[in-house]
């Protein structure tokens, strides 16, 4: 990333509890604008990075720099960063008004600034007419929207979202992940989040950051780090992946080949790979058929379930050799394929699968 593009720089962080190291020198650009999310399995790191972000956490080692001025030892407040926590910390005591004015009020903003700024935002977040309730009385969506209201009424410069949608349902969920996407497009603040859901991060981010055991992994695009992961942890963590095994790694005249259960397998040209390796496919790229189809990539696979999804059927199959495969249908097409019993051919076009090196994360 370009330096003059860099809002947020940690360079190296570090963070021990005792004798378990929780961050291993992690190092991250974030532009000013975008929305990052941290994504990983819990205890993978990224809610410590966040807190250390946010300045509720000190690092072990390493340095935070905001518009290239080192903040590292600077205290919370004196950041300014919006926060948004996991259970919303609302005060129960205050009304929808009072809880969105209070930032305002600790930066001593006149009374009729005041005022003029929560009534704005309130309309934007859709409160209006639930000003003087106190939190009690709200829903957990309209509990949600004022955390974001308060995080965003004193525009910072960045704010920071722990988990915000964990206590919601799915329902509740997904509106709310279109409230936040349309509030990071309205005020063009930075936004750094935290969430375990995958199919949150892609849907919501304009860039993704893989953590496990402590440590940055990939920092990507959505579509980048789903179609082109770098690792095999990577691959089987953001949604569902096909893995097979590859021998006899090498380039060939339209590619990269390897060799599986005594078939030549293709991908796009890529360098940098071992003689051995992993061959990923998503499943949304597989289909299935009678036979081998002579501009694809195929290997023959036995039915051992199917799982009736409504407008859709998952088949789990097995090669010879006992990897497994799934392969997600229309209902009717899989029914189709099934006519002529459990022995299918999976096939898929070479240019959607992609070599993994035999080194792993998992």
């Amino acid at each position: 990333m370009n330096a003059k593009a860099v809002g947020l720089r940690a360079i190296g962080i570090d963070k021990s509890f005792g004798a378990f190291r929780a961050l291993k020198a992690v190092s991250l650009d974030v532009a000013p604008g975008e929305f990052l999310t941290l994504l990983g399995p819990s205890g993978s790191g990224k809610t410590t990075f966040l807190m250390i972000m946010a300045g509720f956490e000190a690092p072990t080692g390493g340095k935070l720099l905001s518009e290239g001025i080192d903040i590292t030892t600077r205290s919370a407040e004196a950041r300014a960063f919006g926060m948004v926590f996991q259970g919303y910390a609302l005060f129960p005591h205050k009304t929808v008004e009072q809880n969105i004015a209070f930032p305002l009020q600790v930066r001593k903003v006149p009374r009729e600034e005041i005022a003029t700024r929560v009534a704005r935002i309130v309309a934007r977040v859709g409160l209006a007419g639930h000003e003087k309730k106190l939190p009690a009385k709200l829903s957990g969506g309209q509990q949600q929207r004022v955390a974001l209201a308060r995080a965003l009424v004193f525009e910072p410069s960045v704010l920071l979202l722990d988990e915000p949608f964990s206590a919601l349902d799915k329902h509740l969920r997904g509106r709310m992940q279109d409230e936040v996407r349309r509030l990071h497009q309205e005020f063009g603040t930075t936004f750094v989040f935290v969430t375990h859901d995958q199919s949150e991060a892609l849907s919501l981010s304009s860039r993704i950051a893989i953590f496990n055991h402590g440590e940055l992994l990939q920092v990507a695009t959505p579509q980048a780090i789903y179609e082109r992961p770098s690792n095999r942890f990577v691959a089987e963590f953001l949604g569902e992946i096909n893995l097979l095994p590859v021998e006899g790694v090498g380039h060939c005249s339209i590619g990269t080949s390897g060799s599986f259960e005594g078939r030549n397998l293709k991908v796009p040209r890529q360098d940098h790979v071992g003689r051995s390796g992993t061959l990923a496919i998503r499943p949304e790229h597989m289909s299935v058929a009678c036979g081998p189809a002579p501009d694809r990539n195929g290997v023959p696979a036995l039915v051992k379930a199917t799982t009736y999804l409504g407008s859709a059927t998952r088949l789990g199959l097995s090669t010879a050799s006992g990897t497994a495969l799934t392969v997600t249908l229309p209902t009717d097409v899989a029914a189709s394929a099934l006519t002529n019993g459990p022995d299918l051919w999976v096939t898929w076009p070479a240019d959607k699968g992609f070599l993994l090196p035999e080194e792993s994360h998992a």
